[in-house]
Parts: structure tokens; C-alpha cells; sequence
């Protein structure tokens, strides 16, 4: 609905017309408040030239190459477009229809027993026709770190994701992650014992460092997998961690930084508990800014406070709601009520850009409006951080999208019964 208003301004009409115009990537938009998400900052009446598909400079007063296409901002935020958390995008149709779910492995599911496999890789598996893509990618969304999940008949430790960029490519960019989960979550796949998680991850760091061979009656590891985690254990990859209780946050602090691992935290609903140790340790953190009450025994000292008071102690903090797959586009509210709970604006806006970038190896590539960078950009209407306010033009390789979903065409279907259409389903007797 707030689309279709905005459709009627004079601005949104001309953007339409541009999108079908502009098949180059060759883009001056002028007169903006840019958010760089750099050490520049925002910047108030500022241009941004793309040339290539690549931001080429930003300031004021800047000149459009012949043959540009050009906007006029008329002083609204341009951001580069935003992370959408770790998220089973492009894994995942419809969450109740198991044949459309890509996310997890069980290969020992019939049989109850914990099967590790940390070469499993779910970008493999990763759709960029998936309907969730147009829907997100519309809401100034551009980038998502998919996740592996753990599930029965498979391990603590999920396997890996990577960075999928939503503008229909198939590949993912930059390096890949290995998620672990440890906690109530995944009590089920250890035993029902927190300390048999620590026992088991001890195991396979002795396996991936040969102290236990392969030929050992208990291996838990496929030579792939002893070459997967040899990496990340090695100290080369970001092994994301899902855990919330405090207690278990400290243990993971000891434990990483006995064997040198990078290490990144998802949830974290107690993390400000940690959080000048976590600062020491240079480990972000993803925090859900909505999980701010003690729903369950992991989450006793959770507080609508905590992405500030970790950012005040010097903890990186991204944003993530675990699987919200069909909700990423909501990952601005996370932000905007991080900054609501005394979170600085410009850090809040550094979650959903900067930090995940850093943290996940694509700085280079997306995350920021600088020269060099791809030109992934977003026109708001409003403060990205506000849910109020929408994305009026997102841009890929500084081509402009064309900003239609499924959805979209539901709602205008429905909007309007006289567009001609037929109807899918009869009307009620009486209407």
C-alpha cells in the first residue's frame, strides 16, 4: 500500500520510466543524503557516479559522463543496499513443505545417530529464482549470508554457508562461513549435555590436527570433512556460533581462543554479559534487538539493551533474526530498535552494512558507497531505519530493478477486482 503512494509522486514516476530505460550501468544520482557506511559518513546534498556497475565517486558537484542516466534525489537517503542477516534465502520455498527446504543434512536421521559433516555446503543448493528474492531485494535488501541448520541425524556443527548477493546470480561471493550450534537448541544432538558439545568439538579439533586418525574406531570425520574443518580450525575461515546463554558464550571464548579461531556469535540474546571480553576478542556479534525478554532458560538476561551495551564496551554488532527467511526485509526494524534501546544511529546503520561485510570477507564488494565498490544502492524515501519509510528504487550493478514481487502482484490483483483479471476464488454468497 505505501508503495502504491508512493508510485503517484512525481519522483517514484520517474524512476519507473528510468528502470526500463536504463539497461546500462553508467548512473549519476544527484543531490542526496548519502550514507556512506565508510569513515566518510553521511553526506548532505551529495552525488554518487556508478560507471560499470561500480561506484567510480562520491561528492558534490560531480559531472555525468555522456550517455548517463541521471537522478535527481531531491535530498533523500542513498544507501548502499542492506545485509538481510543469516537467512535460508534461496534455500527455502515454504517452510512446511519439506521438499523445499535445502538447509540442513541428516544423513543419520534413521538411524539417531549424529553424523558430522561440516563439508556440506549449502550454497550448492542455492535457487536465485526463488520467489523470496524479488520480495526482498524490493525492500533495499541486496545480501545475505545463507546459514546451515542443524537438525536430527545431523551434528552440532551444520555445515557451511557463503554470501549470496540477491540480483540473480547463482554463485556466492567471498569466502565461506561454518555454522555451529551449541545450547538448548541443540541439546538433542549431544547427548542432552552442554559439556558433551565442548567434548565433541575437542574430538574434531584432534582429528582435523591428526591426534586422532581416521582409521579410529570413534572418527566422526569423512576425509572431506577433516580438509573442511582444517580450514576454519586452521584459523582461515569465520565459524559462526549460535548461542545465547551467557555461560556458554564464556566457554566458547576460552575455547576459541585456545585453538586461534575466528569466530563470529548469531543471537547472542546475553551477550552483553560478555561484552568487554568479546570487545578483547574482536568477535561481532548478530543480535536480535526483538528477542529482548527471558523467553526460555538460554535467554534469562536477555534486555533490549543489549546491542548497545555491546557496542558501547567496542563490540562489533550485525543484525540477524534466525530464520527469517521470508521476513529479512524486516531486518531494519532490528536496527531501528537497537538505536530506540540507545544504540547510535550510525552504528545501528553499520550493522546492516559495514560490520557483516567485514565479518564475512566482502568488504571489498558490497556494505559501503565508495569508489570501487559494486553499485548496489538503495533510494529511501525516509530513514532506512525507519519501518516507515520504503525502498524507491534499489539498484544492482547500478542497473535499476524492477521494483515488482509476487507479492506485489497479488496485492494489485486483489487491490483493484476491476483490472480484468479473474478471480481465484469465487466470492462469498451475498457479495
Amino acid at each position: 500500500m505505501r508503495q502504491t503512494a508512493f508510485a503517484t509522486t512525481a519522483l517514484a514516476a520517474a524512476l519507473l520510466c528510468a528502470s526500463f530505460a536504463a539497461s546500462a550501468q553508467n548512473l549519476l544520482i544527484r543531490n542526496a543524503t548519502v550514507h556512506t557506511a565508510t569513515a566518510q559518513g553521511s553526506l548532505e546534498n551529495a552525488d554518487v557516479l556508478v560507471s560499470g556497475g561500480v561506484v567510480r565517486a562520491v561528492g558534490k558537484g560531480l559531472s555525468a559522463p555522456a550517455g548517463a542516466q541521471v537522478i535527481d534525489a531531491a535530498g533523500k537517503p542513498v544507501t548502499p543496499t542492506l545485509f538481510g542477516g543469516i537467512t535460508e534465502i534461496g534455500l527455502e520455498e515454504v517452510s512446511g513443505e519439506k521438499s523445499t527446504v535445502d538447509q540442513t543434512v541428516a544423513l543419520g536421521a534413521d538411524t539417531k545417530e549424529m553424523t558430522v559433516r561440516p563439508e556440506f555446503d549449502v550454497t550448492l543448493a542455492y535457487n536465485p529464482d526463488s520467489v523470496l528474492i524479488p520480495v526482498t531485494r524490493i525492500e533495499g535488501i541486496g545480501w545475505t549470508l545463507l546459514g546451515a541448520g542443524t537438525a536430527t541425524g545431523g551434528s552440532i556443527v551444520a555445515g557451511q554457508g557463503g554470501v549470496e548477493r540477491l540480483d540473480g546470480g547463482a554463485d556466492p561471493i567471498g569466502p565461506r562461513a561454518l555454522f555451529v550450534r551449541l545450547g538448548k537448541d541443540s541439546l538433542g544432538l549431544s547427548g542432552s549435555s552442554r559439556a558433551a558439545q565442548w567434548m565433541l568439538l575437542d574430538q574434531l579439533i584432534d582429528e582435523t590436527r591428526g591426534r586422532i586418525g581416521p582409521d579410529n574406531h570413534a572418527a566422526l570425520l569423512t576425509p572431506a570433512g577433516r580438509a573442511a574443518l582444517q580450514k576454519y580450525f586452521g584459523g582461515g575461515g569465520r565459524i559462526v556460533f549460535g548461542v545465547d546463554r551467557a555461560a556458554d558464550i564464556r566457554q566458547l571464548l576460552r575455547w576459541s581462543a585456545k585453538h586461534r579461531l575466528r569466530i563470529a556469535i548469531a543471537g547472542g540474546a546475553e551477550a552483553w554479559r560478555l561484552a568487554p571480553r568479546l570487545a578483547a576478542a574482536k568477535v561481532p556479534v548478530f543480535v536480535n534487538p526483538l528477542s529482548n525478554l527471558p523467553s526460555d532458560f538460554d535467554q534469562v538476561g536477555a534486555s533490549m539493551e543489549n546491542a548497545a551495551r555491546l557496542r558501547a564496551a567496542g563490540v562489533a554488532v550485525g543484525f540477524s533474526e534466525g530464520g527469517a527467511s521470508h521476513n529479512a526485509r524486516k531486518v531494519r526494524q532490528l536496527a531501528g530498535n537497537a538505536v530506540a534501546a540507545g544504540l547510535p544511529w550510525a552504528d545501528g546503520f553499520a550493522g546492516l552494512t559495514r560490520v557483516p561485510a567485514e565479518a564475512f570477507g566482502v568488504a571489498g564488494e558490497v556494505g559501503a558507497i565508495a569508489p570501487g565498490k559494486r553499485a548496489d544502492l538503495v533510494l529511501w524515501s525516509g530513514d532506512p531505519l525507519d519501518v516507515a519509510s520504503v525502498a524507491l528504487q534499489v539498484w544492482m550493478d547500478g542497473r535499476a530493478i524492477e521494483m515488482r514481487s509476487r507479492q506485489t502482484e497479488l496485492r494489485d490483483r486483489y487491490l483493484h477486482p476491476d483490472n480484468g483479471l479473474p478471480r481465484a476464488y469465487p466470492l462469498p454468497a451475498g457479495r
